[in-house]
């Protein structure tokens, strides 16, 4: 990929897998000439440097294009009334899929969502912004305090 655009990491060496035990169909689809797909999705910045900024299944495709939900959910947090957020797709007749946030507001905030919107649009891609907000109190979490996407929708 070109410097500075997205694209899923793939490694190789002599350290890396060989493949699943017992499991080829799974060693397949990581596997493709000898490059171990990790799954994660990485831009190389102007030093050489790879930054992770997603994974590759947590990826929503709206209207062809691909949007990073961790991307999204860093600006999201830029918000000063926002206290936690989380992005996620969700089915659309049309586009396919469409960008939904759920967030969390900071005590005290009435932020709204057609003032969160307006301020998403200032701030992200036209394509990227979500359309779709919930206002939450809590999102579902693991014991180690990882939100819980497959819950949301």
């Amino acid at each position: 990929m070109p410097e500075g655009e997205p694209g899923e990491l793939a490694v190789r060496g002599h350290n890396v897998m060989k493949g699943y035990l017992g499991r080829p169909e799974a060693t397949a689809e990581v596997l493709r000439d000898g490059w171990f797909r990790t799954g994660d999705i990485a831009r190389r910045d102007a030093d050489g440097d790879y930054v992770i900024v997603d994974r590759a299944k947590d990826l929503v495709i709206r209207g062809g294009y691909n949007i990073y939900p961790r991307e999204l959910e860093e600006v999201l947090l830029g918000h000063p009334e926002v206290s936690l957020a989380s992005v996620v797709g969700v089915p659309h007749p049309v586009h396919g899929e469409e960008v939904k946030a759920f967030v969390i507001r900071q005590p005290g905030s009435r932020l709204s969502e057609d003032a969160l919107r307006d301020w998403c649009r200032q701030t992200m891609a036209a394509y990227k912004y979500p359309r779709l907000f919930e206002f939450c109190n809590e999102l579902p979490m693991t014991a180690s305090g990882k939100i819980l996407k497959r819950e949301l929708r």
